[in-house]
């Protein structure tokens, strides 16, 4: 043996940790911070499309799109809503220039109690990429996990082979709904759920009772047990300590402030959730009917008013980004 002192290991970073038994999804519409941190997937909604639609980088997309719609509508609404569909897709293929597998688009809030609305959308995005080069299997088209989206899902999926990602989803109700649809992936929203609570309530909760952590736990936990091919996404986080809890998910987006605080972390990675300890959580199978989904979900104040105010939130981004289009539309 040589005297010569032995090299240090490099430790791992946390992020790099996490990535060994969960997909990370980077939930961003930031192309430079895909780039940084390397996600399997990404990610976007209305309010990151709108936030990056305001920098100056992202300009010639918006400018694509207005050229588009001029070309293909002949109304200013039909225009706007073009331009609409056609920034979504423009942003979609930019994301999968970066990254190695699936970019998640989200269909417009306003269509969240419209099925059929819903799948013939679905359908129009998808073709969209599809003239841009990418099959619909790196497509997963985003829905609110309404009664009437969660059906949009069960037949996308099975009818026409679209996969889709279930979002704004608070309730065990929603993802056994999913589950039943064969959907993709669902979303629970974990720091929505904290959120809620702690308004609600006046308490503050250590992260072992973390209702957010708790819920998206549970909701694994049913899936793994019962053979379900849905995976778990979970994502809306306040906290780097809620990801090291979730560690093992299926998936987890993470918005470029915790992938960096991972990135700069060498805290141990410890799998938290594992289908091996699943199989003996003393879970009972559960069927939903409609009238059970809503009554359950009318039960659940939570929620119930996640649920709402999450379409309302992204609605209503959505309409800023029509009038900065229709702003745009004026000046071409």
């Amino acid at each position: 043996m040589s005297g010569e002192p032995q090299a240090k290991r490099t430790k791992m970073s946390s992020l790099d940790q996490l990535k060994q038994f969960t997909t990370v999804v980077a939930d961003t519409g930031d192309f430079e911070a895909m780039k940084a941190y390397k996600p399997t997937d990404a990610t976007t909604n209305p309010s990151l499309i709108l936030s990056a639609a305001g920098m100056e980088q992202y300009q010639h997309l918006l400018d694509k799109a207005i050229k588009y719609a001029k070309e293909v509508g002949s109304s200013v609404e039909e225009q706007v809503a073009e331009s609409l569909d056609m920034l979504s897709v423009l942003f979609g293929c930019e994301i999968l220039k970066i990254i190695p597998g699936r970019v998640s688009v989200e269909l417009d809030a306003r269509l969240s109690f419209d099925k059929d609305a819903s799948i013939a959308k679905a359908i129009k995005l998808v073709n969209l990429f599809a003239e841009y080069g990418y099959k619909k299997e790196r497509i997963l088209i985003k829905l609110a996990s309404t009664w009437e989206g969660i059906q949009a899902a069960r037949e996308l999926e099975k009818k026409h082979g679209i996969h889709c990602n279930l979002t704004l989803l608070f309730s065990m109700y929603q993802a056994i709904a999913c589950a039943e649809a064969n959907v993709t992936l669902i979303s629970p929203f974990v720091g929505r759920i904290l959120d809620w609570y702690v308004k609600n309530t006046g308490k503050t909760y250590d992260i072992k009772e973390h209702p957010g952590v708790v819920s998206v736990t549970r909701v694994y936990n049913y899936y793994k047990k019962f053979g379900y091919r849905t995976q778990v996404m979970a994502a809306s986080f306040r906290s780097a300590g809620e990801i090291y809890e979730l560690a093992g998910s299926d998936l987890l987006t993470i918005s470029p402030k915790f992938l960096k605080e991972l990135a700069a972390s060498e805290l141990p990675v410890k799998r938290m959730l594992d289908p091996k300890l699943a199989a003996n959580c003393d879970l009972e199978k559960i069927s939903l009917s409609e009238s059970q989904f809503r009554w359950h979900m009318n039960e659940d104040h939570m929620a119930t008013d996640k649920l709402s105010e999450g379409i309302r939130l992204f609605a209503a981004d959505t309409r800023k980004l029509e009038s900065l289009i229709k702003t745009l539309l004026a000046k071409k």
